[in-house]
C-alpha cells in the first residue's frame, strides 16, 4: 500500500490543499508534501489526526476491501407508506443517508402529498416518471409533468403534492440526504 498516494487521494477528494490539511492538523505544508511523496512516514498519532480530518480512520484506511457496491436490486430497497398523507416512499439505495446523496422513488396518490420539509443545506433534484406533481417551494408552486425534472436549493419550506386525478411517481434525489 502506498500511504502517501492514498492520503493525497483522500485530501483531493475532500477538496483540501496541502496547506489547508496541514493547518487543520497543526503540521507544516512541507511535512504533508513529504508524506504524500513517501519521503517520510507519520507517527501513528499523526496519521490518526490526518485521517480524522480526511473523514476516515485507521481501519478503513488500511482496509483492502475495494468491493464497492454498485448495483442494487429490488430486494435491497426499503419502503414505507404514509396513509395519512397518501404516499409511498422507496429508498433505492440502502443506507444512502450515509452517502452524499439519497435517491428515492416517491409515489403519491391523487390528493396526497409528501411531508413538509424545513429549509436545509444542499440541493434537490427530481424527475417525474408519471402523472403531474406540484412542487411547493416557499410561497411558489410549480407544476412538473411526466418527463420533466426539477432542481433547487431547499432554502425554504418545501413539499411535493399531487392535485391530479392519477398516481404520480418521481425519482427524487436529495444531497445531502434528508429523507
Amino acid at each position: 500500500m502506498n500511504i502517501g498516494e492514498k492520503i493525497r487521494s483522500l485530501r483531493i477528494e475532500k477538496q483540501l490543499t496541502q496547506a489547508e490539511l496541514a493547518d487543520r492538523c497543526e503540521l507544516s505544508k512541507g511535512f504533508i508534501s513529504q508524506i504524500e511523496n513517501d519521503l517520510t512516514s507519520p507517527s501513528i498519532a499523526t496519521l490518526i489526526d490526518i485521517l480524522e480530518i480526511l473523514g476516515t480512520n485507521l481501519r478503513e484506511f488500511f482496509s483492502q476491501d475495494v468491493d464497492e457496491r454498485i448495483v442494487y436490486t429490488k430486494e435491497d430497497m426499503f419502503e414505507t407508506d404514509d396513509e395519512q398523507l397518501n404516499y409511498n416512499l422507496k429508498w433505492l439505495v440502502p443506507n444512502a443517508q450515509k452517502n452524499e446523496m439519497e435517491p428515492v422513488l416517491l409515489t403519491i396518490n391523487p390528493g396526497g402529498r409528501y411531508k413538509l420539509e424545513k429549509p436545509h443545506e444542499g440541493e434537490e433534484f427530481g424527475f417525474v416518471l408519471s402523472g403531474i406533481i406540484c412542487l411547493n417551494v416557499g410561497e411558489r408552486v410549480f407544476k412538473v409533468r411526466k418527463g420533466e425534472s426539477f432542481y433547487y436549493h431547499p432554502r425554504q419550506n418545501h413539499y411535493i403534492s399531487n392535485g391530479g386525478k392519477t398516481i404520480a411517481r418521481l425519482v427524487w434525489v436529495s444531497s445531502p440526504p434528508s429523507f
